[in-house]
């Protein structure tokens, strides 16, 4: 009787140690799962706050970029972008006509600086004094233009047939270089130009603009 008792007891005691073992064991999956799931979480939102970060940045990235891209450079002359015409009758004008042939915009200041057969000083301006701005610019569209007109319609303004003009163009401010020369030969390019003791007008949109400006407006 003693030896069954001893027996059972023995066998009730293995029972209980493998039921706490098991016991002990499911905890440890349970914590090891439990951890594994928080450093989940906390690798998927540091994940979404580092996408956030390159999302943010990438954006500030293209802002720049896009700013960058919108600002307008200064226009500059060459013989072919910048044409000269007499127009006569009451109201005789030369006519100074630029071509932005870029594909970008471009930004004009004030005047023209015309040099006529190689004048040591530009022609005077009718709406200011060479090399001071008043606060006028014009943008020019790419493949647009601008015009700036010379009245011409008496004698004194009209003047004497020219050879050529150095064209300058102003710069953003009294102290800056100005953009240029380019210098344009009415010989070659079988013109007739008479220009005198005239000025300039400021640059303008239209020729309608400027012919107004210069006073040989229709």
């Amino acid at each position: 009787m003693t030896a069954r008792r001893s027996r059972r007891r023995s066998a009730a005691y293995a029972a209980l140690a493998l039921g706490l073992a098991g016991s002990l064991a499911l905890t440890g999956c349970n914590s090891h799962s439990s951890k594994k799931s928080k450093k989940s979480k906390k690798s998927s939102f540091s994940s979404s706050k580092s996408k956030k970060r390159k999302i943010i940045g990438g954006g500030a990235a293209a802002a720049g970029a896009g700013a960058a891209s919108r600002r307008v450079p200064d226009c500059y002359p060459s013989t072919y972008k910048v044409t000269f015409s007499q127009q006569t009758g009451p109201k005789s004008h030369v006519a100074v006509k630029f071509k932005n042939s870029g594909s970008r915009d471009c930004k004009l200041y004030n005047a023209p600086l015309l040099r006529f057969d190689n004048a040591k000083k530009p022609l005077p301006l009718l709406q200011g004094t060479p090399g001071h701005l008043d606060g006028t610019r014009i943008t020019v569209p790419a493949h647009g233009y601008a015009y700036a007109v010379i009245p011409t319609n008496t004698a004194a303004t009209k003047g004497n047939e020219q050879k050529s003009v150095a064209v300058d163009f102003m710069g953003i401010s009294a102290g800056s270089p100005t953009h240029g020369p380019a210098t344009v030969s009415f010989a070659e390019k079988r013109l007739h130009i008479s220009v005198g003791k005239s000025k300039v007008t400021n640059w303008s949109s239209s020729i309608h603009g400027a012919q107004l400006a210069g006073g040989v407006g229709k």
